[in-house]
């Protein structure tokens, strides 16, 4: 019998990833969508007839339920959440719904289906906030916005469960992980699409807020991988997934444009009003503990995923100017 998996979150980047990865070792991958009249598959049109979409929110515990009984899984993860870190200062209670309580109720889901079921849960870099950098998995966490701090919820309610259930539940602290199917509202996404319309003659110039925030990118075709190894261990314990390796805000603009022979300070304007109530200025994280435990390392470099992005932001932008691309929600 393969093994099965289920997916929320399945239709953003690190879901589409992870469910390649699972469908490649021979799992039957079982994905949740949210109740909609045209979901959004831009991510999974090339394996859609391989994998099963279960309607589902983290909003409804009995559909979480739902999900589990009809895919019975061997393995969940869970990865959805209101992941864009700006729009949580607007939609603070939101985001917690969603990111901190979503996964209590999945949690809860598992121990009343099944409580064999092995989970991950997506903990994130930003949780550390203002902590000193290199960040690892016993360095205090010091969140600087609402979605960070739901994050820190939802990482130690993982914690709770693992410790009081006895469930198999660990929490992978993601550092930036990007890829060509990153949303058009993140900053990575948001330059070298910028950058590839720019050389196109599609788009004039580029606003930006704070570019000395330093951040530790990673490809998620990378880091899926990690997520994976997280849930084979004999036992069940957190991990930092990241590259070890920052760069400036700055110096991705600079990489990006330059891809393209462009000066990206011919196009960027720093505008005010982007900048956030409460910044993070350092991430670096430290992973060695996830090398020495599943010999896990990243295999792309910032400067290698930076000119994946671009060269398929040209791409897309030459086939359709107007579309707009992965431009993800909750």
């Amino acid at each position: 019998m393969p093994r099965k998996a289920l997916i929320s979150g399945i239709t953003g980047q690190d879901g589409s990833y992870l469910a390649e990865l699972l469908l490649d070792k021979g799992y039957q991958v079982s994905g949740i969508t949210r109740r909609s009249s045209s979901p959004n598959i831009e991510r999974l049109t090339h394996i859609i007839d391989r994998i099963q979409l279960i309607s589902g929110d983290l909003l409804d515990q009995n559909s979480l339920v739902a999900a589990i009984q009809q895919s019975e899984p061997d393995e969940v993860y869970n990865l959805a959440a209101q992941s864009f870190v700006a729009t949580s200062w607007r939609q603070a209670e939101l985001t917690g719904q969603f990111t901190a309580l979503g996964v209590t109720r999945m949690l809860d889901a598992i121990r009343a289906v099944n409580p064999k079921i092995r989970f991950y849960q997506a903990s994130s870099s930003e949780m550390f906030g203002a902590a000193t950098p290199p960040q690892n998995e016993s360095t205090p966490f010091h969140p600087r916005s609402p979605y960070a701090v739901a994050k820190v919820f939802g990482h130690f309610i993982t914690q709770n469960y693992r410790e009081s259930f006895g469930l198999y539940a660990c929490s992978g602290i993601l550092f930036n992980h990007e890829s060509p199917r990153r949303g058009l509202e993140f900053v990575t996404r948001k330059v070298t699409n910028a950058a590839a319309r720019i050389q196109l003659g599609l788009q004039k110039d580029l606003a930006m807020g704070n570019l000395s925030a330093k951040r530790d990118w990673g490809f998620a075709g990378d880091y899926v991988e990690a997520i994976w190894m997280m849930l084979q261990a004999d036992t069940p314990k957190d991990f930092v997934v990241a590259t070890g390796v920052s760069h400036s805000v700055e110096y991705l603009l600079e990489v990006a444009f330059s891809h393209l022979n462009l000066d990206y300070r011919d196009f960027v304007r720093v505008d005010p009003s982007l900048i956030r109530p409460a910044e993070v200025d350092y991430l670096c994280g430290d992973s060695s503990e996830a090398q020495r435990a599943f010999g896990w390392k990243p295999r792309t470099n910032f400067e290698q995923l930076i000119a994946m992005m671009v060269e398929a932001d040209l791409e897309r932008n030459r086939r359709n100017p107007a579309a707009v691309h992965f431009v993800s929600g909750v």
